[in-house]
């Protein structure tokens, strides 16, 4: 049976979260699953303390509650620990290049420790279950494996079913290439600036994906609307996404001198 071929470790990551908003909600559980070229496994599962109350809805998806997470570091204090087992590692798992990679790098952001991601390469699992089958982890455990996903919405648990799903993805499609490259290709999107797409790329320029200037050129805009910046720094955007912005404008403005 065809099998991941990695040149680097490869970490699988799954987040439980206080709710699904990249910009505001938080980390409260995540699991790594680090593959090694040699397919040897490390795993590290770690309880974050939000800083804020669990939302009931949440608590029902996953079952975490305030008082499970109350003596557990915040992610600033986990942050280093958690940057160093990734150091080197490719990034996968299961909705992650919507969800859990930029929830996660807006973390880091916020902990005010550089995560960089430039050179990392991504698969997301879900993207290819959609591509070749159209369905849900449990789902996709079920066809893939024949294997109940028991635990779900338990990080851990998610993360170890995502990988078996990614092997057994491989078995199924002669096509799919087996290196992380061939995969990452395969499952990557349109070519977006920041993580939340609100600016993409088109044509070779950077242009709003969103509101009163969706479709024109960011420069073009912060040029005949300086004031636009401003707002969107000041307004409740990800930070990855004011980051990919400042860069943006002040790359422009340094071409004015």
């Amino acid at each position: 049976m065809p099998s991941l071929l990695l040149k680097r470790p490869l970490a699988v990551i799954d987040l439980e979260t206080t709710g699904t908003n990249v910009a505001t909600d938080r980390i409260i559980e995540i699991a790594i699953i680090k593959v090694f070229p040699d397919k040897s496994i490390q795993n590290k599962v770690k309880r974050i303390n939000p800083g804020m109350p669990i939302p009931a809805g949440s608590t029902a998806i996953h079952g975490i509650k305030d008082e499970d997470v109350k003596d557990a570091p915040t992610f600033k204090q986990a942050a280093n620990e958690l940057k160093m087992f990734m150091d080197g590692c490719d990034l996968a798992g299961y909705n992650s290049n919507r969800f859990d990679i930029p929830l996660l790098v807006e973390e880091f952001l916020r902990a005010e420790m550089d995560f960089d991601v430039s050179k990392r390469r991504f698969v997301d699992v879900q993207r290819i279950f959609h591509l070749m089958e159209k369905r849900t982890l449990a789902a996709a455990y079920k066809f893939y494996c024949d294997k109940h996903l028991e635990n779900a919405h338990s990080a851990e648990a998610d993360a170890l079913a995502t990988y078996e799903i990614l092997e057994a993805q491989l078995g199924r499609y002669e096509h799919l290439q087996q290196d992380i490259d061939g995969l990452a290709d395969f499952t990557k999107e349109e070519e977006y600036i920041d993580f939340a797409r609100r600016i993409v790329m088109q044509g070779g320029q950077e242009v709003f994906n969103f509101g009163k200037y969706k479709g024109r050129p960011v420069k073009e805009v912060l040029k005949a609307e300086p004031q636009y910046y401003d707002w969107m720094m000041k307004a409740d955007f990800p930070l990855n996404t004011k980051q990919k912005l400042s860069e943006i404008y002040h790359n422009m403005m340094l071409k004015k001198l």
